[in-house]
């Protein structure tokens, strides 16, 4: 065997196996991140009878199928959602991979074989995108579960889209990645846009903070659930829309320091910096995640505004914003507003699902926003060739 291939079957081989186990810490994540328990302390335990697993026992995958689904110690079934969520994982890294590198489905614009591609800066292209789909999939597992999002899944995410978006120039040739759409990107009036939106972020936390403006759904906290508490456990009764409109007025500094900083980078004194700097690629490519988040979480909280004061219900939850806004980071402004319209499509398959099975349980909407996202990736290049065609953009 030719010694490149032989490298490239181990270094797949590696990717399966770091998949796996990153897929058994998501188990961890998904158990204990929404009840608020450390990730680290103490060490993994049976459920039921509370010993501790040791490391052979905790083999992902293997130990699973070796032990036959049961602890070693008091024989009580161990949930197939843990090998499961170990393969998903394990098939989504090895997946993308191959989709990116092997057989070119989502093209990177870079030279070589597979793993060349990957060494030659591919590499952080796939970490963002790998890093946005294994939160994801910890996120609906949660959401499935318990009907929250923890906004600290979010937050690694938009963190980790920020810094590959930030770095992205100095590892891949920036034309590349402008012409092959790999991080997100914004021009002037956008970038300045970005800017602003932070700028109003903070001063509407501090005023937050300082109680000049009130919370909406102030006793409703995500991550407070303990192991005995569901989806179902009684909550308090709100006015939605009078809560709604909370969050419009948290929203109004975000709202107007963007039209500001919009305004001002049209200034004529301004322009010309202001324009040298967005074409820095850590600045363009930065201002580009950072007006993705906002976009991305913009376009779910309009949806529930509006949805919520015209129907007089809460319409989709804050979980959703921050989804979608930790997605804007990785997959660019354009995109994220996009991936919003497919969820739907995902929604009528499960009603239909339903109404074909007589299934009655409902479950939330960050799955399908997740899976959303998912498509707009993977199918990047083939939706790109369809808009070009049919609006020549």
């Amino acid at each position: 065997m030719d010694d490149t291939v032989a490298a490239e079957w181990i270094w797949f081989a590696f990717i399966v196996v770091f998949g796996a186990c990153v897929g058994s810490f998501l188990n961890v994540v998904i158990y204990r991140l929404p009840r608020e328990k450390s990730l680290i302390r103490p060490g993994s335990a049976c459920p039921n009878c509370n010993a501790p697993i040791y490391f052979y026992d905790n083999i992902p995958l293997i130990s699973w199928l070796m032990l036959r689904g049961r602890c070693r110690q008091c024989k009580a079934t161990i949930s197939i959602r843990y090998v499961l969520i170990e393969l998903l994982t394990a098939v989504l890294f090895a997946g993308v991979y191959l989709w990116f590198f092997y057989f070119e489905g989502r093209q990177t614009g870079l030279s070589g074989v597979a793993m060349q591609q990957f060494f030659s800066g591919g590499w952080l292209f796939y970490l963002a995108v790998i890093t946005l789909m294994a939160a994801f999939l910890a996120a609906s597992a949660i959401d499935l579960e318990l009907w929250i999002i923890p906004i600290q899944l979010c937050w690694f995410v938009s963190l980790v889209g920020l810094a590959a978006s930030i770095a992205a120039g100095w590892v891949i040739d920036p034309e590349t990645i402008v012409a092959f759409q790999l991080f997100p990107q914004a021009g002037p009036t956008l970038s300045a846009m970005a800017v602003g939106a932070a700028f109003g972020t903070m001063i509407a936390l501090a005023l937050l903070r300082l109680g000049l403006i009130r919370p909406s759904y102030e006793m409703q906290e995500a991550g407070q659930l303990d192991g005995d508490e569901s989806p179902e456990t009684s909550e308090p009764e709100y006015n939605d829309r009078r809560e709604i409109l909370k969050e419009v007025v948290f929203l109004m500094p975000i709202l107007v320091c963007a039209a500001a900083a919009a305004k001002c980078s049209q200034w004529q004194p301004m322009v010309e910096k202001w324009t040298v700097l967005v074409e820095y690629p850590a600045a363009r490519f930065g201002f580009g995640a950072l007006a993705g988040y906002f976009i991305g979480g913009g376009v779910v909280w309009a949806t529930r505004i509006f949805g919520t004061l015209a129907f007089g219900k809460e319409a989709m939850g804050l979980g959703d914003v921050h989804l979608m806004a930790a997605a804007g980071t990785v997959i660019g402004p354009g995109w994220v507003v996009l991936a919003f319209f497919v969820a739907p499509f995902f929604g009528i398959l499960w009603a239909l699902y339903q109404a074909i099975f007589k299934k009655m349980r409902q479950i939330p909407y960050g799955p399908f926003l997740s899976a959303a996202v998912f498509v707009v990736i993977i199918f990047h290049d083939g939706i790109r060739k369809l808009i070009i065609t049919m609006y020549g953009v």
